[in-house]
């Protein structure tokens, strides 16, 4: 599915590390992006968006709460497509109404042609059966148990929310796409490091991060 260059889409949690390099690689693109954030009157967790190529011309930072049904609605009317990448910052039933939040206003726009979802590895490696020499596909899910009985969360939330995403989406006939990065670092447009970063960077420096030692559990449960 080829979209209009120059068109209007949406990406939410704007001022993230991933959703700042999508946003910068849209404006190069040509396209008009919305952008959502907690805060935009935020003139310092901003600047680095507005000094992207473009961004005076065909950017626009709108507020939105991923926990207020309603809060998308706006943002989203008239975008062909939406980058749905923020994260609450609580975990669990956040994650999940946080997503159906922003699939509840997409279903409202009829101009909209494709969600990508940014969801995560996790939803799909934390298995009993886990096997790094079989390949995993799309019928591939974590197991909420196990990551309930090695109490990881991350993997247990991101799991549920893209569960219910693509349950959402296939009702509403939303055209769906999720993306699964592992670790996302390099170089940071934001001002603050990333999680992910700090913790490679802790690792550099020698200090044990809990990050590490959650994937290692979860990557083989039977270690």
């Amino acid at each position: 599915m080829e979209w209009v260059k120059g068109g209007k889409v949406c990406v939410t949690g704007a001022a993230g590390f991933l959703a700042s390099w999508l946003v910068k690689r849209l404006l190069l693109s040509g396209y008009h992006v919305i952008g959502t954030v907690r805060d935009p009157a935020n003139e310092k967790k901003l600047a680095h968006l507005w000094r992207l190529d473009g961004a005076k011309e065909r950017l626009k930072l709108v507020r939105a709460d991923l926990l207020e049904e309603g809060s998308f609605d706006d943002a989203i009317m008239g975008c062909q497509g939406v980058f749905h990448t923020a994260s609450p910052m609580e975990i669990l039933e956040p994650a999940v109404k946080g997503t159906l939040n922003v699939l509840g206003s997409c279903k409202k726009n009829p101009s909209l042609r494709r969600v990508v979802l940014t969801s995560s590895s996790s939803t799909v490696r934390a298995r009993d059966d886990f096997d790094y020499k079989i390949p995993l596909d799309e019928t591939s899910w974590s197991s909420l148990e196990l990551c309930e009985t090695l109490q990881v969360w991350y993997a247990l939330a991101k799991t549920q929310a893209e569960k219910a995403a693509w349950e959402f989406c296939n009702e509403n006939k939303i055209d769906l796409v999720t993306v699964l990065p592992a670790f996302v670092i390099g170089p940071s447009l934001p001002p603050d490091l990333c999680s992910t970063a700090s913790d490679v960077l802790a690792l550099l420096k020698g200090i044990e991060t809990n990050h590490f030692i959650i994937k290692a559990s979860y990557n083989n449960p039977h270690s």
